[in-house]
């Protein structure tokens, strides 16, 4: 096994789109990006068009500055492709979500603090004389007991697309598994959406199970969708039963195909954006392929303060509903990252991934800008791929590493800083780890910026980092690396 260095900063606690008409929903794409159709098996579904971040002169731009994502989706996505038999969309290949869909071994924040970071430097395995960061941040870790009350409204779509055993029996499995791990008094609503929107259960309390139980068997799919009109229902039932300093969210299930009652996406995203201050968050789970919205849900989810993920396999939705449920409950909100190279060290530098979470410097300290949520217990990890300056050595300062967060919505900011030498160490599991998937996505994406990553590659890292792997989703990656090389 080789020796590389990667510089890593880890975080604990979480597009001009051409404008077009479908099927009676007006698309307004997020701006700044294009629309990526997966074509070949799963054709009909649709992305957000990556434009890779470049290397920036740090004699132009000493700074760089983005929000946390704690997306997993694109994995799940990717998956499921390879498990089907084909490599997935290159825009769909998002590789901050690729990196923070696991929970990596970082230390839980200390004192008072709800957010703890860290960071290391290594070399780039696929760039000889390049260098890699890792940045990593955990949110703080909490006992079921200690998790305050959810109110969580199930926003479920029922419509044609969401029929067979990957999309609404999938859920119905999922949501059952769910209700058996939640507490008595937390509370769940049903609203469904097709053809017409029904709040199919009143806010319900847990103690009463089989009745949410019922409620959640009985769904079935079939008609048209009424996105737009189901949400507004979804918000006002989550207002009318808030959960004071509880934990207010609605779970929105579905394909995203939107394609009746809803005037703009713009409108929608405005009425997400309106409950934000109430301090009511939305969560999205995607389902299904052919005509997946991942575009639309993925604009949606970060707009709402939750997060996106995508549902694949039984096995996903326990990940998701049962064994990291708590990620449910934001402990650092808002969180955004910057990073301060050292000219006399640094002479370029490329975050990986990120590319629709980059932030104006000046927005970093004004708490009024929306930034990304990290959950009870995730973990989300950053990547840049660094070129030396001829003044690079041992010990001297590299970077900067600042982070802010609020402990909840509408508190003022608390700030974390580290300062990254130079030092070079023997790479932790959590370095190889990131290269490794990173690695893989560049490979995935065909990077210009992938140098000599391959499979190959990909695997070597992982495998050197398997000792830490809670639910063996490691070593699944390996499995998904293998048949991806065969391809």
């Amino acid at each position: 096994m080789k020796k590389y260095i990667l510089l890593a900063i880890t975080i604990a606690v979480g597009t001009s789109l051409a404008s077009c008409m479908k099927d009676g929903f007006y698309y307004e794409p997020a701006a700044g990006l294009s629309e990526s159709r997966q074509e070949g098996a799963e054709s009909g579904d649709v992305f957000n068009k990556i434009q890779e971040n470049d290397f920036v002169k740090v004699s132009e731009q000493p700074v760089s500055t983005f929000s946390v994502d704690a997306d997993g989706a694109a994995y799940s996505y990717m998956r499921r492709c390879i498990n089907s038999g084909f490599l997935p969309d290159a825009n769909s290949v998002r590789i901050e979500e690729f990196l923070n869909y696991f929970t990596f071994d970082y230390n839980d924040p200390s004192g008072e603090e709800s957010l703890g970071i860290n960071a290391e430097l290594g070399d780039c395995p696929w760039a000889d004389g390049h260098k890699l960061l890792r940045l990593g941040l955990k949110g703080k870790s909490m006992k079921d007991s200690e998790i305050p009350d959810a109110n969580y409204i199930l926003l479920i779509d029922t419509s044609g697309s969401m029929q067979g055993s990957d999309r609404i029996e999938l859920l119905k499995t999922g949501l059952c598994n769910m209700i058996d791990y939640m507490r008595p008094d937390d509370r769940i609503a049903i609203i469904t959406y097709s053809g017409s929107v029904k709040k199919l259960l009143e806010s319900t309390l847990v103690k009463d199970a089989s009745a949410i139980k019922k409620a959640i068997r009985g769904l079935k799919a079939s008609g048209s969708t009424a996105g737009g009109e189901a949400m507004k229902m979804a918000y006002e039932e989550a207002v009318e039963h808030y959960a004071e300093g509880g934990n207010n969210r609605i779970i929105m299930c579905t394909d995203g195909d939107f394609n009746v009652g809803v005037s703009s996406t713009s409108a929608l995203l405005e009425m997400v954006e309106s409950y934000l201050e109430k301090g009511i968050y939305l969560s999205i789970m995607g389902f299904g392929t052919g005509n997946f919205q991942d575009a639309r849900m993925e604009d949606l989810s970060n707009h709402g303060n939750g997060t996106y993920t995508y549902i694949d396999s039984e096995e996903e939705m326990m990940k998701v509903f049962v064994n990291e449920r708590s990620r449910f409950y934001a402990v650092a909100n808002d969180t955004k990252c910057q990073v301060r190279f050292d000219t006399a060290s640094v002479d370029s530098y490329r975050l990986i991934g990120y590319e629709n979470r980059m932030m104006a410097n000046e927005d970093f300290e004004d708490d009024k800008k929306d930034a990304g949520e990290i959950g009870a217990g995730q973990t989300i990890t950053a990547l840049y791929e660094i070129i030396p300056a001829e003044g690079f050595a041992a010990g001297t300062p590299v970077a900067n590493f600042d982070v802010r967060y609020k402990k909840a919505l509408g508190e003022d900011s608390r700030d974390l800083s580290l300062i990254v030498d130079s030092a070079i160490a023997e790479p932790s599991d959590n370095f190889n780890f990131a290269a490794g998937i990173a690695a893989y996505g560049l490979w995935l994406r065909d990077s210009k910026y992938k140098g000599s990553a391959n499979a190959s590659l990909a695997m070597e890292l992982v495998e050197s980092s398997l000792e830490f792997d809670p639910y063996d989703l490691r070593a699944q990656l390996v499995q998904l690396m293998r048949k991806a090389a065969n391809m």
